[in-house]
């Protein structure tokens, strides 16, 4: 049996910029896809805290140390800037891997910066 797992999520990011007329997807600050394990092209499920919004996409690389969390294309209309939003992705795990999963959680300040939980 597979189950499938979140592998990370990216907890109170801030979108930073939406682009209607670009082609798909979610630009993310490049530092912030190694802390999350994601790579380009990766799927997604973005949750709008402001409007319930729900979507699916696939993540492009944006500028390190930028902080950019950008909507484009269709996303662009499910939310705007200054948003906060929960980034998830999930992974298919055997069910032995799966009770043993841990993902990674990454909350994110008011600059889509780490803060580190303890403090």
């Amino acid at each position: 049996m597979q189950r499938f797992m979140m592998k990370s999520k990216l907890h109170g990011a801030t979108v930073t910029q939406c682009e209607l007329g670009y082609v798909g997807s979610l630009t993310m600050d490049r530092n912030l896809m190694e802390v999350a394990d994601l790579i380009p092209n990766e799927r997604i499920q973005v949750v709008n805290l402001n409007n319930g919004e729900r979507f699916d996409t696939y993540v492009i690389e944006g500028e390190a140390g930028t902080g950019i969390i950008g909507a484009n294309g269709g996303a662009a209309r499910l939310c705007q800037a200054g948003d906060q939003v929960l980034i998830i992705a999930y992974t298919s795990l055997d069910d032995e891997a799966a009770r043993n999963h841990e993902p990674k959680v990454i909350i994110l300040d008011e600059t889509n910066q780490p803060v580190d939980p303890a403090g």
